[in-house]
């Protein structure tokens, strides 16, 4: 399958967290290590990157408003662009300060599914989070190596998320009201596929995963059995989103981390899969 590259001056270093905004015709996502949050204009194909402080691992809109909710190494927390601002919400890991959040999606109820990560070394475990309408969190699983991805089945009733580490796909069952229950292993990654990374779901109900360090994205069919894979000319591939006014164009972002003998990574990617993707949720808080 044929992929285009999108043209931008500088790679990332660890792209991350595509959204497609449809109400805004753009496409934002995340450099974790830059710090930035890019802004790419479909229709005209310009660029935006705001910087941040401190590494941002994902970004969701909200329903209804024109601001964001990210998740920072600090937290939860609002941002507006235009002006550029940015308004604590919490920590929800004061006793983990190694941790950053690394992943997020919004379910169809307009909750927050957010994952953390230890970027110190010290071994701390990472969570699993669910922030609600009312901006208060739960901590719903715990003791994560990398969190990743968090998806939804197509009926939105169940949950998949990802241990990285190892190489682990799980799913749960998930009720109206948030709780979530039966995990159980959905997908686990041979040892030569890479790293199950960021994923999301088609209408189809097939999930289409990310390969760190497996150079390529693959379609995983409701049973999670692998349905085929498309090579990409980066190994450290991240996340994807489908964008686009008919969600036909998948989104595919990488990383050039450790990676400087290759051209290509850190470039985001357009794919045109022959399938169509599912819209993004918005925060309802």
């Amino acid at each position: 399958m044929d992929y285009a590259i999108i043209p931008r001056e500088r790679r990332d270093l660890l792209g991350e967290g595509p959204l497609w905004c449809a109400g805004r015709g753009m496409l934002l996502w995340v450099d974790i290590l830059a710090p930035a949050l890019h802004q790419l204009d479909l229709a005209g194909g310009e660029t935006r990157t705001f910087a941040f402080d401190e590494p941002i691992g994902w970004v969701a809109e909200r329903a209804g408003r024109a601001d964001f909710v990210v998740g920072l190494q600090s937290g939860f927390a609002e941002l507006s662009l235009d002006p550029f601002r940015i308004e604590p919400i919490g920590d929800p890991e004061p006793d983990r300060p190694g941790n950053r959040f690394n992943d997020a999606k919004v379910d169809r109820w307009g909750r927050i599914w957010a994952g953390t990560k230890d970027d110190s070394g010290a071994g701390n475990p990472g969570a699993l989070y669910r922030l609600d309408h009312d901006k208060r969190w739960a901590r719903c699983d715990d003791g994560y190596g990398v969190t990743n991805g968090p998806a939804f089945s197509r009926d939105g009733r169940i949950l998949f998320h990802t241990d990285s580490d190892r190489r682990t796909i799980y799913a749960f069952d998930m009720g109206d009201d948030g709780s979530i229950a039966n995990k159980r292993e959905h997908i686990r990654f041979a040892d030569d596929w890479g790293y199950p990374d960021g994923m999301t779901g088609d209408t189809d109900g097939c999930l289409w995963v990310a390969h760190w360090d497996g150079g390529r994205i693959s379609r995983f069919d409701p049973e999670g059995q692998l349905e085929r894979s498309i090579a990409l000319p980066a190994s450290r591939i991240t996340s994807c989103c489908f964008g686009g006014p008919g969600l036909d164009r998948l989104f595919v972002t990488s990383a050039a981390l450790d990676r400087p003998d290759e051209p290509l990574a850190g470039a985001l990617f357009e794919l045109a899969p022959g399938v169509r993707g599912v819209a993004s949720s918005a925060f309802g808080g």
